[in-house]
Parts: C-alpha cells; structure tokens; sequence
C-alpha cells in the first residue's frame, strides 16, 4: 500500500486551504463547508493505475473508489494521483472522499464516445438539455453525495472535449453531452485548486445541492467550443464561487433552476448564492442568470469582477413560459473590457424543451440592484427588455459608466421596466427615472 512521508501528508491537508484568504482583508464565503482531516491515504498507482497517457486506468478508478466507500476509514479517505498522465472512462464519487491531483497529474477523459454511459434526464428539466431523452453522465460524477473535496496542486482534468465539439457541429448528437463534474442531491462539496481544461459541455454544474465551494479553479475551453459553460450552480443553496479565472466559449457563471414546466413542477430555486472575484473571458456573458430559471433564483451576491473580450458583462435572461422568479439580485464592483454589451436584462432569451409550456407562464424579475460597473470600449451600454404582461421592477442601476469607441452605439435600450438610476453614463432610458443623491437605490449596497 502506498505510504507518503510527513511532509507531503502536510502539503496535502493545506492544499485546500493554503489559499482560501487571499488576504485577511478580503470577504470570503470559503467557509461554509468546514475542511476535513483524512487520515487515510490510497493513491491510484496501489490499485494499477498508470500515468503513461495510453493505458485506460478505468478499472482504476473504480476500484479505488470501490475501497473509499466500503471500507469507510473514520474521516474518509484521499486518492492520490500523481505526476502523470491517467486516462479513464467516466466515473463514479463517494462520500468521504478527497480526489487529489499533484503538480503535473492529469485526469483525462477517453475519447470514444460510443461506450459513454447514459443517465436519466434531470426532473427540472424532463429531457436532456440538448435533446430528447436522456443525457450522457458527466465524466466525474457523484450523485446524493456528502463530504466530497476535489483538489490538489494545480492538476489538470481534461475532457478531451474536441470530439463531443465536433459531434454537436454536425449534428450527429444522439443525447446531451456529458460536463465534465456533475455533483447532484449533494453537499458539503469543496473543489479547489485544480485546472479543467476542454470540457464536453458544461464544466462544473452543482445541481440539487446544498454547500458548495469552488474557489481557486481554473477553467480553460476555446472561444468557438459551445456550450462549455464555466460553474453553473442549478437549484442549489449556499453556494460560494471565488477567486478564479475562467475563459471558456459560454457564460463564466451562470445560475440555474430548472426549464420551464418541468423546472416550474420540481420548484427547487438556487438561493443564497455568492461569486467574488472572478476573472475571465467568453465571447457570450460573464456572470449569468438564466435563462432556464422555472424553479426561481434569489438572494445572489456577485462582486468583483474583472473580464475582458466578453460578449456581454452582466446578463440576466429568461422567457415567456419559464414562470419562476429573479429576484434579490446585487452584483456590484464589475470591471469590462472590450464586449458588445455592458449589461442586458431580458424577457425574451431561450428555447423551449417542448410544445407544452404555457405562454402564461410569466416570470417575475424584481430587485436586482447593479452598481458600480466601470466599461472600456463596450459597444453597447445596456438592455432591459421586460415582458409586457410582467414588466420588470425594482431595476436599480448605481454608478455605471460605460465607455465606447467612436463606432459604438452606447444609449440604452428599455421596455416594461421600472427603475432608478444614479450616476449612469451614458444616460439611461427613460423608464429608469434618474434620482436625487440619496435614494433608496444607491442605499442597498
């Protein structure tokens, strides 16, 4: 069995948590999934794993993880993966369990896609989100899961996403793609300090969880691959994403909760959600709401922000039909550079699983309250289309000034929408009334 020496066994209890405080001056949400000392140490290589990038380590894998979750070590147990490269099929977490990778480990996904297992739909959902029927499960995948730590020192998991790309590009698809980890019906999960690179479709996708923390994470995909949306939390509560960079082909963060009828049935909102100093890039939006939002989404917290080359900055979207509700929406302290839009709120931005939605279904946006959001070259200032029969309320708008070049279009564009505004440059439409110098809008920050 493998053995690691003191110092080692030291480097791998802190790795998790080396970096939760970039400095003590800095608000942090990293501590609402408290860490775990693991006694027990297993490393891949015990059970034949080999890091040579040719070997299939499936077997691997699983067996490892069969050991985790029958012999139940008192504090649960961390696999080791070292240096090397450790091809697999898809797997299953469990409990108690931390998946480490070291410096120079990468977890990288087969490619034949022929063997890929399916899952049943999410009931949020009723079909897989591309196509009907089932989907493919993610690469790592833990599903009623608790206590589960993905970490390490900078390792890489590779969806080898090229293949699953081309697949969608031709339309040769015969289920949704699998994202690269999906935790569903868990909690307490942490994931940090690891790099995910070419995910088949989604990234990181929290989805009926409870306590999640993604901080210190990387998340790399061309601009071109679609879908690869970078973290996106789906009827999920306490959830903590900071301090990463990610540059992927579709939203940075977005916020879920379920997709029209079925998403309106199950009802579980995402609530209580936080995102803090994010960087990133995506020719689509940087921190995201929607557009699937059937189970509502409230209480969200984003914050420091930074993003360049961007489609837009801020976009919160949803569609006749989703029924559900945004509401309690602060972000705040936002940097964009170089994007088409700085901010879009809109009431017409989605498809539709099927035929059977009902055209009165009509969400309810109210309370998002957006300031101090600085642009540079942003072509155009903001949107907020609203819904005729459920006109957006309660739009506050604080200390915006985009700024663009001399061929951008830079005036606002407004529809069934009530709001304040307070230093907005360029000036804003007139539906968001500008007011005095304390007002209710600029007080909620």
């Amino acid at each position: 069995m493998w053995r690691i020496s003191a110092s080692v066994f030291l480097s791998l209890c802190l790795a998790v948590s080396v970096f939760t405080v970039s400095s003590s001056s800095e608000a942090t949400c990293s501590g609402i999934v408290p860490l775990r000392y693991r006694n027990d140490k297993i490393s891949i290589t015990d059970f034949g794993g080999v890091g040579d990038g040719r070997t299939v380590n499936t077997k691997a894998f699983r067996a490892a993880i069969y050991r985790i979750q029958h012999l139940k070590r008192r504090g649960g147990t961390v696999l080791y993966i070292p240096p090397g490269v450790f091809l697999t099929e898809s797997f299953n977490l469990t409990s108690h369990m931390t998946l480490y990778l070291a410096r120079g480990a990468v977890i990288r996904a087969v490619q034949d896609t022929w063997n890929w297992p399916l899952i049943d739909p999410l009931p949020s959902y009723g079909r897989g989100r591309e196509l009907p029927g089932g989907r493919y499960m993610s690469f790592i995948h833990g599903d009623g899961l608790r206590d589960v730590v993905i970490t390490g020192h900078n390792g890489t998991i590779d969806g080898q996403g090229e293949v699953w790309w081309n697949l969608w590009r031709s339309r040769t698809l015969k289920f949704t793609r699998p994202n690269l980890i999906e935790f569903k019906n868990s909690k307490e999960i942490i994931i940090s300090n690891v790099i995910f690179q070419n995910s088949p479709f989604w990234n990181i996708h929290p989805v009926y969880c409870s306590n999640v923390v993604i901080h210190h994470v990387t998340i790399l995909a061309p601009q071109d691959s679609p879908n690869t949306d970078g973290i996106d939390p789906d009827s999920s509560f306490n959830v903590c994403i900071e301090d990463s960079y990610i540059s992927t082909g579709d939203d940075l963060v977005a916020i879920k909760s379920g997709w029209d009828e079925y998403g309106i049935a199950f009802g579980r909102p995402s609530s209580n959600i936080t995102i803090r100093r994010i960087t990133g890039s995506s020719p689509f939006a940087g921190i995201a709401i929607g557009s699937e939002t059937s189970g509502g989404i409230k209480n969200i917290l984003a914050e420091h922000i930074s993003l360049s080359n961007m489609g837009v900055g801020v976009n919160i979207k949803t569609n006749i039909g989703r029924g559900g509700y945004i509401k309690n929406i602060k972000i705040s302290n936002v940097y964009v550079e170089n994007a088409r839009y700085g901010i879009k709120i809109a009431g017409d931005t989605g498809d539709h699983p099927d035929a059977n939605y009902n055209l009165n279904a009509l969400p309810v946006v109210k309370g998002i309250h957006i300031k101090n959001v600085w642009g540079v070259n942003v072509q155009n200032a903001g949107s907020i289309q609203g819904l005729k029969g459920s006109p957006f309320t309660g739009i506050c708008l604080s200390e915006i000034n985009l700024h663009g070049s001399l061929n951008s279009y830079r005036t606002w564009k407004c529809s069934d929408v009530i709001g304040t505004s307070l230093k907005v440059s360029p000036w804003p439409c007139s539906e968001l009334r500008t007011t005095g110098g304390s007002n209710s809008c600029s007080s909620i920050f």
